[in-house]
């Protein structure tokens, strides 16, 4: 199933204009609809900026309005070329002259909204170089006062699902990475607690072992003056 271009940010243009219901976003969005009902309350997608799917040719106004009359109806896409997917490329990514201006502005959105994202994943996705990553991480691009962040997808750098395969293994690394800490940490809690219980059963022992030879002392006093 296609899905639009910045999902989450559509979702909440038509949250916001649209009397759709829930699910006939969330549907169209590829969300779940509790994702479109905290969208309206303002506990998801808070500060994401909407993005109007009929100005990028996704939809048409007379969709939304048919789909509004008729809550049972499904919105149907306009398919946008940069959501198909494309065979595997040789060889390093060509950018048009006209869309390499867009580079600097699809960094800064890849490091603002994925800061852990690796430089060589946004040389694959975007077709840069590092020196230039390193600048508008570093906010020293020399037209960083007029660089926006914006989706690389909505500029056309990259397809829709080379950005999601990309932020797929950055949050499977993610996952691994904290995985040996979490062992670890209950690792050294068992440990501890193990110790504790000996040192515990050692003095215990140690108090019983006085009190068995100041037992038989008394005893043996007892004994000679008898």
């Amino acid at each position: 199933m296609a899905l639009p271009l910045m999902r989450k940010a559509t979702a909440v243009w038509l949250v916001e204009n649209t009397s759709l219901t829930f699910m006939q976003i969330a549907n169209f969005c590829g969300l779940h609809e509790l994702e479109v009902s905290g969208i309206a309350d303002g506990e998801v997608a808070s500060g994401i900026r909407g993005m109007d799917p009929i100005t990028s040719n996704q939809l048409t106004l007379e969709e939304i309005k048919r789909c509004e009359l008729d809550p049972n109806s499904k919105l149907e896409l306009i398919i946008n070329p940069a959501t198909i997917g494309e065979t595997k490329r040789r060889g390093p990514r060509y950018t048009p002259l006209s869309k390499r201006q867009d580079k600097p502005a699809a960094i800064a959105w890849l490091v603002k909204f994925y800061p852990e994202i690796a430089d060589s994943q946004i040389i694959k996705l975007v077709g840069t170089t590092k020196p230039t990553i390193k600048a508008v991480r570093e906010r020293s691009h020399w037209n960083i006062t007029n660089i926006v962040p914006t989706d690389p997808v909505l500029l056309g750098l990259c397809k829709q699902v080379e950005l999601d395969s990309t932020l797929g293994k950055i949050d499977k690394k993610n996952t691994t990475n904290n995985m040996p800490t979490n062992i670890i940490q209950k690792e050294k809690l068992s440990t501890a607690s193990e110790n504790k219980k000996f040192l515990n059963d050692l003095e215990k022992n140690s108090l019983d072992k006085d009190d068995l030879l100041k037992n038989a002392e008394s005893f043996f006093q007892k004994n000679e003056n008898n």
